[in-house]
């Protein structure tokens, strides 16, 4: 997924496809970009410690069929430096860790994020319980639109399927800026079929990108 930073003339694009959107919709659009949902120390020291495990037991197998004998101090030691150097590795260099986490995983806590991100935002909070938010994890390569009440009893979610796969390939391309356009365009046309812009409406949440 995208690896280069979001320039300021990037942002700038994306507040105005926001602002763009909105004038055709009393919807609300809010977009966010995490550059990680979690650190994930805890859940790859436990895979570390787990593979350690399976490999000592392997090593300890091995050493018994090849006649080998080693002293079960010295083997515990062994096995306690090694797991401790590789948990002083993962702490160290935290971008490691989430090479030891299964996938799974990695998208639930993307996931939980951006649930989070809906609510501190109050996108759940416009007057007609239409906000949306797009969200993308980058290092969990997750992309997601989370839309409210009032605006999933009308949109099923195999358009916001759609929505996401756009934005992904964009982002795997190291376009996330223009993923994002895309999928203001697209969420912005979606609500002004569902929920025209009528007099009076208000602007309910800012019209920018939150990087976090």
């Amino acid at each position: 997924m995208a690896t280069r930073p979001i320039s300021p003339q990037d942002h700038e694009r994306i507040a105005g496809a926001i602002r763009a959107a909105e004038t055709r919709t009393d919807g609300e659009i809010y977009c966010v970009v995490a550059h990680a949902s979690d650190g994930y120390f805890f859940p790859a020291a436990f895979m570390v410690t787990l593979g350690t495990l399976i490999v000592s037991l392997a090593v300890a197998y091995g050493l018994e069929a090849w006649w080998l004998s080693i002293r079960l101090p010295h083997f515990v030691f062994a096995e306690l430096l090694a797991l401790a150097s590789a948990l002083l590795l993962l702490w160290a260099l935290p971008g490691l860790r989430i090479h030891f986490v299964p996938h799974h995983l990695r998208y639930q806590a993307a996931h939980l994020n951006a649930v989070k991100q809906f609510l501190a935002r109050n996108v759940h909070r416009t007057a007609a319980r239409t906000g949306v938010l797009i969200f993308v994890s980058i290092a969990e390569r997750y992309a997601e639109v989370v839309a409210d009440s009032g605006i999933n009893s009308k949109v099923g979610q195999n358009v916001w399927d759609g929505v996401v796969r756009d934005l992904t390939a964009h982002a795997g391309d190291d376009r996330l800026a223009d993923g994002f356009i895309k999928a203001v365009e697209s969420v912005g046309a979606v609500l002004a079929e569902h929920f025209p812009v009528t007099a009076g409406d208000a602007n309910e949440l800012d019209d920018h990108l939150v990087e976090i």
